[in-house]
């Protein structure tokens, strides 16, 4: 038994909304065929977007869509993105796959599917291969809303008024396929591009320096050091991989053992660890935490499904995912003082993907669902949520079984989310709700059959939300039973 206790009357932090978002790359078929057909396909869509990807991502109301990468960010250049599609030049996507990119996904038509996803656009500016000019024209294209040439291109290219742009990334991995850079040298690249990533109009653009790869704390310390002044936020990547190596082989999306599922959970926990080490340095220069960090990558990346292109990172989605984006984002809420944003890798047909399309079929999977589920702790209230997690042991190892968090939305509803870690025992809980006044109880739980549990296209809905029965006293006693690798969300109303 789990003894909790959610305190109603202390709430400390708002959880932004932007811990929910988005990552889409050009890789694989993410863009193409994910998101985008054209709109000469027989893929019913609006303005080239097809309508079922659309309509599924609206319904997680997404607050930040980060793109065009990733490392293709680095070798992409906009302007090849503008103007008649036809006229667009080609290029080759060197990082993946060594497939041709005709840009018919550009600028314009990243924008319009923020438009019609509700979303905040994130764009990752090019350092690695790009100018100084390059970036500063793209700004300039985009928000600038008097006469320039770039303001006056993008008109002629069938759009008036500036958009807003608020979420600017100069550089992606910038230690890595960015460039291999030294800190100090990207540290200075970093003060040099940024100053050209300029406000026009009334556009106040948050600038989001690249950050450390997984435990590099000298990258974080330098950057922190040397241009902390410069930036808005700082970027985190980490990827939960099953084997806890890149190479020879991450590990399997589906059929792996107990052993796989153990470790996998534990690796995806020392998230914790990297946000705390490196919060503590970016205190040590900024102590008001005017810095946000930004965990723009994130997610499990498994092994290729088999006959896939290796270069299109195209894996399955299961119960272990969905409580991989269970327990991360609970990490998130619960550091959420610094935490500003992160963008899940990534959102069609890639890494942990909401959605997998095949042809003009489409399925939702587990880690959709969670999504969904926790979408009502955007933009609420903290709440103290206290208990003690019984330990999850296998073998000489153990973690702790339970995550959760609790909040409160605008309208003083009140949402407890909880995960269950353990691949084989249930666990009971008592929930005791300190001024919690008078509620009615509701609660929905995703779970699975078997622990590599996922959707395919002949059988789209083997894992989804299911009711889960809880009962709540005239005290104020909250009581359920958690299922066994499951994730679950409470919502408390006022009667």
């Amino acid at each position: 038994m789990v003894n909790m206790n959610v305190n109603t009357n202390e709430t400390n932090v708002i959880i932004s909304r932007h811990i929910h978002g988005q990552f889409a790359e050009h890789l694989g078929r993410c863009i193409y065929e994910g998101l985008w057909v054209g709109q000469d396909s027989p893929i019913p869509n609006t303005d080239g977007i097809r309508n079922d990807v659309l309509e599924a991502l609206q319904n997680l109301h997404i607050p930040v869509l980060r793109w065009p990468g990733g490392c293709f960010a680095d070798e992409y250049h906009w302007k090849d993105g503008v103007g008649p599609l036809e006229e667009r030049a080609r290029m080759v996507n060197s990082h993946w796959g060594g497939v041709e990119e005709n840009n018919h996904f550009g600028t314009h038509e990243f924008l319009r599917l923020c438009e019609l996803l509700d979303t905040e656009p994130y764009i990752s500016g090019n350092v690695g291969s790009g100018t100084v000019h390059e970036m500063q024209q793209w700004v300039e294209y985009m928000t600038q809303d008097g006469t320039s040439p770039m303001a006056d291109w993008r008109r002629r290219n069938g759009r008036d008024e500036p958009w807003k742009i608020t979420y600017f990334g100069v550089g992606n991995e910038n230690w890595g396929c960015g460039g291999n850079m030294r800190p100090e040298y990207y540290a200075d690249l970093y003060r040099h591009y940024s100053t050209y990533v300029r406000n026009y109009g009334d556009n106040q653009i948050y600038k989001i320096a690249c950050g450390p790869n997984v435990d590099d704390y000298k990258w974080t310390e330098v950057l922190m050091r040397e241009a902390a002044q410069h930036m808005n936020g700082l970027s985190l990547h980490y990827y939960t991989l099953p084997s806890g190596e890149f190479f020879p082989v991450k590990g399997p999306s589906t059929g792996f053992n107990e052993t796989e599922w153990f470790r996998t959970l534990k690796n995806t926990l020392f998230m914790e660890e990297l946000i705390i080490k490196h919060s503590k340095i970016m205190d040590k220069y900024d102590p008001d935490k005017k810095v946000g960090l930004i965990i723009d990558e994130w997610g499990i990346w498994t092994d290729v499904e088999p006959g896939t292109n290796p270069g299109f990172l195209y894996q399955q989605n299961t119960i272990r995912d969905a409580l991989i984006a269970g327990v991360n984002l609970h990490l998130f809420y619960k550091y959420a003082d610094r935490i500003k944003m992160a963008n899940i890798a990534q959102m069609v047909n890639v890494l942990q993907s909401m959605v997998l399309t095949e042809g003009d079929r489409m399925l939702l999977t587990p880690t959709y669902y969670v999504f969904n589920l926790y979408q009502v702790h955007q933009d609420s209230e903290r709440l103290d949520l206290q208990f003690d997690s019984p330990s999850y042991e296998f073998g000489a190892q153990s973690i702790p079984k339970i995550s959760a968090a609790a909040s409160r939305d605008a309208h003083g509803h009140i949402h407890i989310t909880v995960c269950n870690l353990s691949h084989n025992e249930s666990e009971a809980f008592q929930c005791q709700l300190d001024g919690a006044g008078s509620y009615t109880a509701t609660a929905q739980v995703i779970a699975g059959d078997a622990l590599d549990a996922h959707n395919t296209f002949d059988q789209p809905d083997r894992v989804a939300p299911q009711s889960l029965e809880v009962t709540l006293s005239a005290e104020g006693v909250l009581s359920f039973e958690l299922p066994a690798a499951s994730v679950a969300a409470i919502t408390l109303s006022q009667a």
